[in-house]
């Protein structure tokens, strides 16, 4: 049974729940001076409190999607993506492989393509930075229709943050579902949507930064990435046809990914974003030395330091509840100071770093994202 499913959380809490009847249960048999009583106490409480606390582990998992699996968890998922080709024929396989495809999860009352629009479960290998990770598109119900046979599509990257999960941007934070609703309500464009992990290179938290000697993973997500996704789908040509959200770490991401490359992305979202990539455990030395390389990593140098892109910014936050709030305003009034690179803000009065608050903010960043990006 892998991590997310719902029979190893309720295991989880059967074997709290039993556990803590058991002690309660053995507890006055136990009440003895005796070694083997205190030694049975001991025990006693401490597998209930570890049975607790891997339930509170799992449930909260299940809702915020940290980890993938068990292997993901203990740090064992460390192997690249291999691609395999699933053509018909056995034609030559290219740079981007649909292995799966699914219906949109939320989506009633239709299962046809051209009403529903589906997932498609893809790995991608990046030919400049030999870089392979696995991804889920998006393609609306518009795709599929014969009307629409020849049109283009705008397309947005979705990032999750560290470590996540690119099956949470599906089910849990619902984006196609959102994405799908906005369209038929006429508040956004139809939309590809490409979402996957920042962190292509796992375990490790590169922060889309092409580290020397290491994984390029800037280069995956400004170079590799589109040109895969180009070469599959029906997708805008134009720098305009392009954006890319992200929470957390994914936010960090986007916005640096926009202001990077501004002729890739036209518009870039970040959801409770930082503006400077952190350095600890999980990302190890980034920059080895190279002074150039961490200066182009922290937005705050480039606003002040480099000229201003030509590109569009949405950032969230909350006044209570978001640690970045303070930093937030400071970055909106920076970025306004350039009078070139255009900022625009969601800004909630109470919400955490989380899915929750996420999935307040994300049908109005998407409505915002659509907004600014053309279908040729």
């Amino acid at each position: 049974m892998g991590l997310t499913s719902n029979k190893v959380l309720a295991l989880a809490v059967m074997l709290a729940v039993a556990l803590f009847v058991a002690t309660v249960w053995l507890w006055p048999r136990l009440a003895r001076r005796s070694w083997r009583s205190v030694s049975g106490r001991v025990g006693l409480l401490l597998v209930t409190q570890l049975a607790l606390l891997a339930s509170l582990g799992i449930g909260a998992n299940q809702v915020f999607g940290f980890y993938a699996d068990w292997a993901d968890l203990f740090g064992r998922q460390t192997e690249q993506g291999v691609v395999v080709d699933h053509t018909s024929g056995g034609g030559s396989g290219g740079p981007l492989q649909v292995l799966s495809t699914s219906p949109v999860p939320g989506v009633t009352g239709a299962s046809a393509p051209g009403a529903a629009g589906r997932i498609q479960r893809v790995d991608i290998v990046g030919r400049a930075s030999r870089i392979a990770s696995p991804a889920y598109v998006y393609l609306p119900p518009e795709y599929f229709q014969p009307r629409y046979r020849t049109r283009t599509f705008p397309a947005a990257v979705v990032l999750t943050g560290y470590p996540g999960t690119a099956q949470a941007l599906v089910d849990k934070l619902n984006y196609p579902r959102t994405a799908q609703e906005l369209a038929k309500d006429g508040r956004g464009q139809p939309m590809i949507l490409v979402m996957l992990r920042p962190t292509v290179a796992p375990p490790r938290d590169t922060e889309c930064v092409d580290v020397p000697g290491g994984p390029q993973t800037e280069t995956f997500f400004a170079k590799d990435l589109p040109e895969a996704v180009l070469a599959h789908y029906r997708v805008g040509r134009r720098p305009g046809s392009w954006g890319v959200i992200g929470d957390s770490t994914g936010g960090y991401c986007a916005l640096k990914l926009a202001m990077h490359h501004p002729d890739v992305y036209a518009a870039g979202v970040g959801l409770s974003p930082y503006y400077r990539a952190p350095i600890d455990p999980t990302t190890g030395d980034l920059f080895h030395g190279d002074r150039n390389l961490r200066n182009r990593s922290d937005l705050w140098w480039l606003l002040k330091h480099a000229p201003a892109p030509d590109t569009s910014l949405l950032v969230t936050s909350s006044r209570v509840g978001e640690h970045d709030y303070r930093d937030t305003l400071r970055f909106i009034a920076r970025v306004k100071a350039t009078n070139r690179t255009r900022i625009s803000s969601i800004i909630l009065d109470s919400g955490g770093h989380n899915f929750n608050t996420w999935r307040r903010e994300i049908p109005a960043a998407l409505q915002w994202l659509s907004g600014r990006l053309s279908d040729r």
